[in-house]
């Protein structure tokens, strides 16, 4: 199992755009690196969270996102000129845990990172990072690290 590697800063912008968006989802790009894993293959350290607008139909944000295609696109552009991968995206889930809902499952792609946020009453209260699928998904280890912590992993060797 691949653990995910996130600063305490990154995890705290990622906190206030979804308390902000609340009682609507919200949602953003993870932008990072894979790094060789001691545990077992490579793990992933996020370099960067790019917030996105959610332009699901108005009557559907408290339940849904979605992402325009050219935020994809200028995304996936940046990483590339970075060095770095779109490793996956983060959203909310407004009043509602932060475990996979069936529309989660049935939009998700494969190898991509989904980080989802509960959010109660305005509040992030739980942050889960998964993979999904078809056939169902798959939890991974997230490490929540001071920004100190952050700056020293960001030194280990990359993964190709």
């Amino acid at each position: 199992m691949s653990r995910i590697y996130l600063s305490e800063a990154q995890k705290q912008r990622i906190f206030h755009q979804l308390e902000q968006a609340y009682p609507e989802e919200a949602a953003g790009f993870l932008l990072g690196h894979m790094v060789e894993g001691y545990i077992a293959g490579a793990d992933v350290v996020i370099d960067e969270v790019v917030p996105v607008d959610n332009v699901s139909d108005a009557g559907k944000k408290r339940r849904h996102f979605v992402i325009k295609p050219q935020d994809w696109m200028r995304l996936e552009d940046q990483a590339d000129a970075s060095g770095l991968r779109l490793i996956g995206c983060y959203h909310s889930h407004p009043d509602a845990p932060a475990t996979p809902s069936a529309f989660d499952r049935e939009h998700s792609y494969p190898d991509f990172l989904y980080i989802i946020v509960a959010v109660k009453k305005g509040r992030a209260t739980d942050m889960r990072s998964y993979e999904l699928g078809r056939e169902g998904s798959h939890k991974h280890i997230m490490a929540v690290v001071s920004d100190e912590a952050w700056q020293e992993i960001m030194s280990w060797d990359h993964v190709q």
